[in-house]
């Protein structure tokens, strides 16, 4: 599924089960069953346990989609947890609201950053691409005109000789 229908399924609408599978939750967001037992033992989410199958709740669902979106934003694991973690506190989210808007601006101040030094580095390659091209055409300008002149002497000899 694409991105794009992903994050549209995943958002407000009630899944059409109230459990799922490991694998259907890895169809679902594009991930490997191994991805989503990783973050199962960084205590990320934690599903139920039938056996040796895993139940994973909505609550799980929802956990999996704001772990995979921290982790295609840049962020942390600890970051992650940390944000994903406060959603439980009994404060009506207001912490969790806290730290995201906290961690959040520091992750766009930490890619600004990274845009102005990929910035820098374009500039400056580009400037190296221009005085390499400088440097070829002038070379190749030298060698035509070596030529022209090898020729000239070559012509010369042959018309004084003749």
């Amino acid at each position: 599924m694409p991105q794009s229908q992903l994050r549209r399924s995943v958002l407000p609408g009630p899944a059409a089960s109230e459990t799922f599978s490991i694998g259907e939750l890895a169809v679902e967001f594009e991930v490997t069953p191994r991805t989503i037992r990783f973050y199962e033992e960084k205590s990320l989410i934690s599903p139920r346990r039938s056996g040796q199958d895993r139940i994973y709740s909505r609550r799980d669902r929802v956990r999996l989609h704001l772990i995979l979106r921290g982790k295609r934003l840049g962020y942390s694991l600890s970051d992650i947890s940390e944000m994903v973690n406060s959603y439980d506190l009994a404060d009506g989210q207001v912490e969790q609201l806290r730290i995201t808007l906290k961690k959040s601006r520091e992750r766009i101040f930490v890619l600004e950053q990274q845009r102005k030094d990929i910035d820098e580095a374009l500039a400056e390659l580009e400037e190296s691409c221009k005085q390499i091209g400088i440097i070829f055409l002038m070379s190749d300008s030298f060698n035509l005109r070596k030529k022209r002149i090898k020729r000239f002497i070559t012509n010369f000899k042959y018309f004084i000789w003749t």
